[in-house]
């Protein structure tokens, strides 16, 4: 597919060239770049080559900054020779204004000034350096946003009359029934498989993958097999007892919806009492084995059931358009999970790391939400698309997209064992989600949808892999 507009191409590959810029310049710390090549523009007496090889990394950053910067000048003339709106102008302007800037204060930090006098007292300049560069690349991500909703957007389709719930509805006809084989074996393989299925297992292998990351990061005297083995059990179990209770409490909206009426519980292929038990025993077995972690990891992960199973299904979902971004907290509990089960606390990298997973969530699932809007709109579910409508569902995506992709850069920058993989998968599979986003915009499908929620899973995944291996290899 070619996108018809050539601004969106330029913009999308400008915003990812800026924060490649901020990424490298988060994970440099690893290495002596920055003291091995002390000159400017080059090393030495600023005109040298590199001596050390660390010194190329940063002299390649430098060549890199003067590309993205070209890329911003370009990006500004292809503004105002399109015709882009005010706002889109404007957003372009302060990153191209702020560019100098940002080379200029970078150029004083490979001079040797580590601080500015700022109200008072002194500003590390690297902090200044950075909160440049986040700056520059929302102000390029804005005007992209801002672009695509004018381009191929339409503000008259949001549906303010949508009234939440199903008691308006009228009844579900025509259920599916449930194909139970009568062999034993065959019998019981079929409800060992609704049971698995009762425990979202699809969910499992990311958020349990989640709280591997936040323990590797954690690390230190707490980092046993042990501890991790429990905890990651533990996690397995307690996403299988919110994803059990979740199929309880939403067994007749499920009836409603094409992509979830045959559940087992809709199906009636499992009895209701019988979930609830297994459910139950999942609960006490996984807070079992957080408890022989620690307390504080027992009580996170009863947190989590709870607010999975009651408050997320039983209050957000049904009620309010923001349930998928509220919601985002269930995600990134595992994350606290995994640091407290190595250290004890909540803080730190893991808090860091939550927050990347809680803005992650809405630019990953309102993919799926625009996949599915009318089987969300059957069920009585104001999600973003049924509520506010397409575009605004795809603005926000590209929202929590930089939000996320921010937050990356700040886990990056806190937690001291991430570099190169991380800083490269970062960048890479951050781009790649941008580019989907973009096309979502102009091809408006499901298969669009569903391409940009594949993308943003792949994003995640491999982003936290590349936290493991960097805490544990590099």
């Amino acid at each position: 597919m070619t996108i018809p507009d050539r601004f969106p191409a330029v913009l999308a590959a400008t915003a990812m060239g800026v924060y490649l810029l901020v990424v490298v310049g988060a994970t440099t710390s690893l290495t002596d770049a920055a003291a091995a090549c002390g000159g400017w523009p080059a090393c030495g007496s600023g005109y040298a080559l590199p001596a050390k090889p660390a010194a190329w990394i940063a002299l390649g950053h430098r060549a890199l900054a003067a590309a993205v910067g070209a890329s911003v000048v370009a990006s500004a003339v292809l503004a105002w020779r399109d015709g882009a709106s005010r706002r889109v102008r404007g957003a372009l302007l302060l990153a191209l204004a702020l560019f100098p800037a940002q080379a200029g204060i970078g150029a004083a930090v490979a001079l040797g000034d580590a601080s500015l006098s700022a109200l008072g007292g002194t500003v590390p300049l690297g902090l200044v350096h950075l909160v440049l560069g986040v700056t520059i690349f929302a102000s390029v991500l804005a005007a992209l946003a801002w672009w695509l909703e004018a381009a191929t957007g339409d503000a008259d389709d949001a549906q303010t009359d949508f009234e939440p719930g199903t008691d308006h509805l009228p009844p579900v006809e025509d259920a599916p029934e449930p194909s139970v084989p009568t062999a034993t074996m065959p019998r019981l393989r079929a409800t060992a498989a609704a049971y698995f299925r009762l425990m979202k297992p699809r969910l499992m292998w990311l958020l349990c993958l989640v709280a591997a990351a936040a323990m590797a990061l954690a690390g230190g005297p707490g980092f046993t097999p042990r501890v991790v083995a429990a905890t990651l059990v533990g996690g397995a179990l307690s996403i299988g007892a919110s994803g059990t209770f979740n199929h309880v409490f939403e067994r007749d909206v499920d009836r409603r919806m094409q992509r979830t009426n045959d559940r087992p519980l809709a199906t009636d292929l499992v009895p209701v009492p019988h979930a609830l038990a297994f459910g139950g025993l999942l609960t006490a077995v996984s807070l079992g084995l957080f408890w022989t972690v620690n307390p504080l990891t027992a009580v996170l992960g009863l947190v989590a059931i709870v607010f999975y199973s009651v408050v997320y299904t039983l209050v957000l979902k049904p009620n309010t358009v923001q349930n998928t971004v509220i919601g985002g907290a269930a995600g990134a509990l595992p994350a606290l999970i995994g640091w407290a089960a190595v250290t004890g606390e909540v803080g730190g990298g893991g808090l860091v790391l939550a927050t990347v997973i809680f803005l992650w969530t809405p630019a990953h699932f309102y993919n799926l939400a625009l996949a599915y809007k009318d089987d969300y709109e059957r069920g009585g579910f104001p999600m973003m698309p049924v509520v506010r409508g397409e575009t605004a569902t795809r603005r926000h995506i590209v929202w929590y997209l930089g939000a996320t992709l921010v937050a990356a850069v700040a886990l990056a920058a806190v937690a001291d064992p991430l570099g190169a993989l991380y800083a490269t998968v970062g960048v890479a599979l951050g781009g790649v989600f941008l580019w989907t986003v973009v096309r979502l915009h102009y091809e408006r499908n499901e298969s669009a949808a569903f391409r940009a929620f594949h993308a943003s899973n792949a994003y995640l995944g491999l982003l936290l892999f590349a936290v493991v291996f960097d805490a544990l290899v590099v």
